[in-house]
């Protein structure tokens, strides 16, 4: 259970420090901070002890020939938690939160591509499980706002502070990596071991990869050093916003023409409540996560950054639609976030396996 933790200066320094490279020596992030190392490395280990900060290896999807799908999913009240117990527990779901209301559930589900299988055993599996009503399945066709970390959490450090750690990120291993060779080549079990390792925590020891992995730790550094450069691999960092001020998280769906996509994303990139946004398939092109102080906040973001938006497109665009139905849904909670669970979900009794 996360132990209350409110951050300072330093923290929040350390956090974007840590999202520009995941695997930095703290010996190198102090340095950049200007704080003696034990100072950094004490603050880092209380944080992550506490459960507040974690940071975690990722894949990209596209890159590795995987899709992502946003799935919202309709059930009876009371198999809400039961269902995302059991999918919290899977290592190919993130993101799930159950929204408010108590009758929606929506994640984050990776499969292999359409001409594989497409997810298409899961989603029928899932729409079979008992209490589910419905669920309708978007495809991510690509990430247009948040990659790389929500602004509101990667604004403690001066530009020359960023540009100092980015110069200095990816070293490791990276001298014997070849940066032309596709990185997703030759996926073997190993390499599914070592992302599995990541995904509990980015910053594990390379010994310790290298025992769980059975390669040498040269091995274990040429690989993810090849896997970075290609960018199959990328480190985020885990961390509940309500740290930072804004713990009040809505979900938008915008229907979107095809003529004002470009516009849209352009604009919800800059906004630094939208901590997320992605183009999906479905009647609803556009999804976003948005992070703010409170409900008042929330709707502040909806009637004036959102309504400058479709003013703007009605006026450029004239009779054309821009964004047409747009819908809000406030999460509850989160059941799980990027990385994987660190223990295993508590499952109520009745939880089946989804």
């Amino acid at each position: 259970m996360t132990r209350s933790v409110t951050l300072d200066a330093l923290d929040r320094r350390l956090i974007h420090a840590l999202q520009l490279d995941g695997r930095a020596p703290l010996s190198r992030i102090a340095a950049v901070l200007g704080a003696p190392e034990r100072t950094v490395a004490r603050r880092y280990h209380r944080l992550r002890s506490a459960f507040v900060v974690r940071v975690v290896g990722l894949v990209d999807g596209a890159r590795a020939g995987l899709l992502d799908w946003f799935v919202r999913i309709d059930c009876a009240p009371d198999a809400v938690d039961a269902l995302a117990s059991a999918l919290a527990a899977r290592d190919d779901t993130s993101w799930i939160a159950p929204l408010a209301g108590g009758s929606r559930l929506v994640c984050m589900v990776r499969t292999p591509a359409v001409a594989a299988d497409g997810g298409r055993a899961l989603f029928d599996h899932l729409a079979r499980t008992p209490g589910v009503r419905n669920l309708e399945a978007n495809c991510v066709l690509r990430p247009v706002a948040g990659v790389g970390g929500w602004a509101g959490r990667t604004s403690a450090l001066e530009a020359a502070e960023q540009a100092l750690l980015r110069s200095w990120a990816v070293t490791e291993g990276v001298d014997d990596a070849d940066p032309d060779m596709d990185g997703a080549a030759e996926w073997t079990e190993a390499d599914a071991r070592l992302i599995g390792e990541l995904a509990r925590d980015g910053r594990a020891e390379v010994r310790d990869l290298a025992a769980v992995t059975g390669w040498s730790a040269s091995t274990v550094r040429r690989r993810i050093a090849r896997l970075r450069v290609t960018g199959v691999l990328h480190f985020e960092v885990d961390v509940d916003p309500a740290l930072f001020g804004s713990p009040v998280e809505a979900l938008l769906w915008l229907e979107v023409a095809p003529g004002a996509l470009r516009t849209v994303t352009g604009t919800l990139s800059r906004h630094p409540q939208v901590a997320f946004a992605a183009v999906t398939t479905g009647s609803a092109s556009v999804f976003a996560m948005v992070q703010c102080r409170d409900t008042g906040a929330l709707y502040d973001y909806l009637a004036h950054e959102l309504g400058a938006l479709y003013d703007y497109l009605a006026h450029e665009l004239g009779a054309l639609p821009g964004i047409g139905r747009t819908e809000t849904a406030l999460v509850q909670r989160r059941a799980k976030r990027a990385g994987a669970l660190l223990a295993p979900a508590s499952r109520p009794r009745n939880a089946r396996r989804a």
